[in-house]
């Protein structure tokens, strides 16, 4: 029956937990199996596709936050890697084209690190203003972590927490657009079967 049917489905979920919406494939055998209350489905379906949008909203949010988070996290590693690249060297480590291979990729637009001279940057005083600075070089650096909240980490350990913090941020984007595209098509769901339902109610 179209009713256990329905009942079924709302049970099938995607792998975040955001259930699929019902399909009303035989209208008038539906509405009997609620008793004939058409008013009733109609305001069930419109709560339903509220939920949906509510979801849809927080996730479209939820995206453009990562959006920007990603590229930080990105250029946070990339100086990191850049830094331990300058401390081998100095240290007169060899380095082969297996072990910086993949950082040449994310540091084109940094300086190549030499082993002598101390490291120069450029520091933000405002929105338009930058002063130039000498940093002494300690094998720490500082990262982030939020709330005001900043601690020094080895480089070592501090590629490690960047890398593990990118692939989550990479793999949280991959999924959040994964439940947008399926809340589409619920929410496409819905407004197909509240217009079946309301074209049937305005026939019969």
């Amino acid at each position: 029956m179209a009713t256990t049917a329905a009942s079924s489905s709302k049970m099938e979920m995607n792998p975040r937990g955001i259930p699929r919406a019902p399909f009303v494939a035989d209208v008038a055998e539906y509405i009997a199996g609620k008793n004939g209350d058409v008013e009733g489905v109609v305001k069930t379906f419109q709560e339903t596709s509220a939920k949906y949008r509510y979801m849809e909203l927080s996730l479209q949010q939820r995206r453009k936050a990562l959006t920007t988070k990603i590229p930080d996290i990105d250029q946070t590693l990339n100086v990191v890697k850049y830094l331990q690249l300058r401390r081998r060297k100095a240290a007169g480590e060899e380095i082969t084209e297996e072990t910086d291979g993949d950082e040449d990729d994310d540091l084109d637009d940094l300086e190549e690190p030499t082993e002598e001279g101390a490291l120069k940057t450029l520091f933000e005083l405002n929105d338009t203003l930058y002063a130039e600075a000498e940093i002494e070089e300690t094998g720490e650096v500082g990262i982030w972590l939020g709330a005001n909240t900043m601690l020094l980490y080895p480089l070592d350990e501090a590629n490690e927490l960047l890398s593990t913090k990118l692939a989550a941020a990479k793999k949280s984007l991959e999924e959040t657009v994964e439940d947008l595209e399926w809340l589409r098509e619920q929410v496409t769901v819905m407004d197909v079967n509240f217009a079946r339902v309301h074209n049937w109610d305005v026939k019969r």
